[in-house]
């Protein structure tokens, strides 16, 4: 059976210190788990032969499709504040880009494919507990509506891995806009490699932002749409609870999208100051500090562009200091606009973003239940009943204060009770993928028992709509249940 790719190799086509040429390590028993088939019909691909023996040995990385040029790209990066000159793809390799059929260029990459010249004494493998964390957590970004690199496939390697202990080993099949950071311009920038960063931006604004090839200055236009891409995604995550957990310049994608998805968590009880992340031992990466972060990496974007900018190094670097301004006032826009929709305010008045911000206040004090609160408050918006959202309160009088005072500004608002109602819950999930539930399922699948991965799989596709068969899965864990602590898992 033909297993037939439509590749495209464009940044293969880059100098050669852009990346490494590397073939992935074939593995010893490769079976599929799972095949994200609607997103392998967008891609120009046939699930049908992906999901052959043939079609498993490709997304393990054992048989390589016609067309692919598979490389290891290069990259730098901060990694918790502290400059690494080469990091690079040590356990992803990126076989070829396909256009989807919305004539969009995507990457197809295997991670967990065997070590890379970036290895630095890696095995280049993955363990199982990882990938479907990925696969479970950026397939619900996706159906949350954030931009994020997506999973078309996880398969068995039939290969142990060792970690703290000996794990079951697996591939992802990555997909995404590009797999190009904020840490790929580090890598030339660092070096003094004015020509590299060159290419690689006339690169990005090729593939990404075509409009601005163009433009006068189409480098600062870059930097514009980049820090406006993620103000925007940063904004998203917040408005659901997510805390990446290690937004580091490598973890920055140059696209806006989600990507990485190592320690990272959804919050069950409010809190700004919520870490999940082992590693995070200082709080650097709080789900409240990630626009702060999101900043800081992007003027380190920024300093890697300022020779593109100007020949006068003070002139450039004003003129980035300017872009990179614009991002509290973009950030702040989508921020407040989503949370004045969650609260099913859809003019914008004064007083707004206090009565917003006084709810936060009393569920951080309250430990409410992120998720639900919301999500409850939209069931209240169509009744006079605020029973539901009254329980997540430990002390239900907080509530009942802001209450008051929400139910009289929404007398100012157009809509009529069953259109607000149902705007709130297009945009407040009942379903995330809650810690203690990925957990659960990672400890079945290492007992070879996919059926729980399947199920929350099903759930988190329609994560608005109510599910009354799936209820269970909208609950916060119990107190023995609480998972504390992620881990990157590499």
């Amino acid at each position: 059976m033909t297993v037939h790719f439509p590749f495209q190799n464009t940044y293969s086509t880059l100098p050669a210190n852009f990346f490494a040429r590397v073939a992935p390590t074939p593995v010893a028993a490769p079976r599929l788990i799972k095949l994200n088939r609607a997103l392998a019909v967008h891609l120009g691909l046939d699930p049908d032969v992906l999901e052959s023996p043939e079609g498993a040995e490709i997304l393990a990385g054992k048989r390589l499709p016609d067309g692919a040029d598979p490389i290891a790209m290069a990259y730098a990066g901060h990694q918790f504040g502290h400059f690494v000159p080469q990091l690079g793809d040590g356990r992803a390799i990126l076989l070829g880009e396909v256009i989807d059929k919305d004539g969009v260029r995507r990457d197809i990459q295997l991670k967990g494919s065997g070590p890379t010249p970036f290895s630095r004494r890696g095995d280049g493998r993955a363990a199982l507990g990882p990938v479907l964390r990925e696969y479970i957590v950026s397939e619900a970004m996706f159906a949350l509506g954030i931009p994020t690199t997506r999973s078309l496939a996880a398969v068995t390697s039939g290969e142990r891995v060792q970690r703290e202990t000996m794990l079951p080993g697996a591939v992802l099949t990555r997909v995404a806009a590009s797999h190009i950071r904020v840490g790929t311009f580090q890598f030339f920038a660092a070096r003094g490699d004015t020509d590299g960063v060159r290419k690689l931006a006339d690169h990005v604004i090729s593939r990404h932002y075509p409009d601005i090839g163009m433009a006068e200055r189409p480098y600062h236009a870059l930097l514009e749409r980049v820090v406006a891409r993620q103000a925007d995604l940063v904004a998203r995550w917040l408005l659901v609870g997510f805390i990446h957990g290690v937004m580091n310049t490598d973890n920055t994608s140059i696209s806006g999208e989600t990507i990485d998805y190592g320690p990272c968590a959804f919050m069950d009880e409010y809190n700004p100051a919520q870490v999940f992340s082992s590693i995070d031992e200082l709080g650097r990466y709080a789900y409240a500090n990630q626009p702060r972060i999101a900043l800081w990496n992007l003027t380190r974007l920024a300093e890697c562009l300022l020779p593109l900018f100007s020949d006068d190094k003070d002139k450039a670097i004003e003129q980035a200091q300017f872009i990179l301004g614009e991002f509290a006032e973009k950030f702040t826009a989508a921020y407040q606009t989503g949370l004045r929709r969650k609260i099913g305010l859809f003019t914008a008045r004064d007083g707004d973003e206090a009565l917003v911000q006084d709810l936060l206040d009393a569920m951080a004090k309250n430990q409410a239940d992120f998720t639900l609160t919301f999500r409850r408050l939209s069931d209240a918006a169509g009744d006079a009943d605020n029973d539901s959202v009254r329980a997540q309160f430990t002390d239900p009088a907080a509530f009942d204060e802001w209450a008051t005072r929400w139910r009289e500004r929404l007398t100012d608002e157009p809509q009529s009770t069953a259109e607000r109602q149902a705007a709130m819950r297009a945009v407040n999930p009942a379903f995330i993928p809650r810690n203690h539930r990925v957990e659960a399922v990672i400890a079945a699948a290492v007992n070879n028992d996919y059926t729980p991965f399947e199920e929350l799989l099903t759930v988190l596709s329609k994560p608005y709509e109510d599910q009354p068969a799936y209820a269970a899965y909208a609950e916060p864990p119990l107190p023995d249940q609480r998972v504390l602590q992620t881990f990157c898992g590499t």
